[in-house]
């Protein structure tokens, strides 16, 4: 399902949750304090592309939890908020089911995105 699934969830919707990231990666790029943000937006904005596949593993310590808080009052609530909305809509199908768990998968780690590692 991997590679099939990618390229449904990019014409489907996944190309606009990966600009989505990568919106929120610019806008957190503008200032030289938020360029590690910023790469770090960019590099889930690939993980929006193409999630399945895809595991993550959330660990971190006191800086990513700090990160985080900014990361969620700044920018984290609006995005997952987008993927909660979007997973919902997707599970009322059956056959949306897979894609709408990959949205509640991006919109926990659009909540807590520092401290993540992506295997």
């Amino acid at each position: 399902m991997g590679c099939l699934g990618n390229f449904l969830w990019f014409v489907f919707g996944g190309a606009l949750s990966g600009l989505s990231w990568c919106l929120a990666g610019c806008l957190w790029c503008i200032t030289i304090v938020g360029i590690p943000v910023g790469t770090q937006c960019f590099k889930l904005a690939g993980l929006s592309f193409f999630p399945f596949g895809k595991e993550i593993r959330y660990g971190g310590g006191t800086v990513s939890f700090l990160l985080n808080i900014l990361w969620l009052l700044f920018s984290g609530l609006a995005l997952a908020i987008e993927h909660a909305v979007l997973g919902a809509l997707l599970c009322v199908t059956i056959i949306g089911i897979p894609f709408g768990l990959q949205h509640f998968k991006l919109a926990q780690l659009a909540l807590m995105p520092f401290g993540a590692e992506v295997y």
